[in-house]
């Protein structure tokens, strides 16, 4: 499995970006995708995943209310809406996939796509 994101950018605070996650190389529709952030100077964190059935979802408390994950598996896309963002969301957002099971752990994840850098500015 192939993942890439892209749609990351430099927006103002209080701006909204969506970000997506294309996935190649096989049927993803079974796979758990989540989204993760690395923040300069700090360890990677959990955001949001999404079964693969979409059916459920779970977001990081600082998420929460602000991002909406989703998935077209038609397309075998998950993106990441993402509203009122604030200077503390800017990272590098990765996404990664998994068979099955959805998990906040990022070592739990077997694919992983290149990140996509998001600033937002004050």
């Amino acid at each position: 499995v192939q993942l890439q994101a892209s749609g990351g950018g430099l927006v103002q605070a209080g701006d909204s970006l969506r970000l997506s996650c294309a996935a190649s190389g096989r049927t993803v529709n079974n796979y758990a995708i989540a989204w993760f952030r690395r923040a300069p100077g700090k360890e990677r964190e959990f955001v949001t995943y999404i079964t693969g059935s979409g059916g459920s979802t779970l977001y990081a408390d600082s998420v929460k209310g602000r991002f909406t994950i989703s998935r077209d598996n038609a397309k075998s896309t998950v993106y990441l809406q993402m509203n009122s963002l604030k200077p503390e969301d800017t990272a590098v957002y990765f996404c990664a996939a998994r068979p099955f099971a959805a998990s906040q752990t990022s070592v739990a994840y077997n694919y992983w796509g290149q990140g996509t850098q998001v600033t937002v500015s004050s």
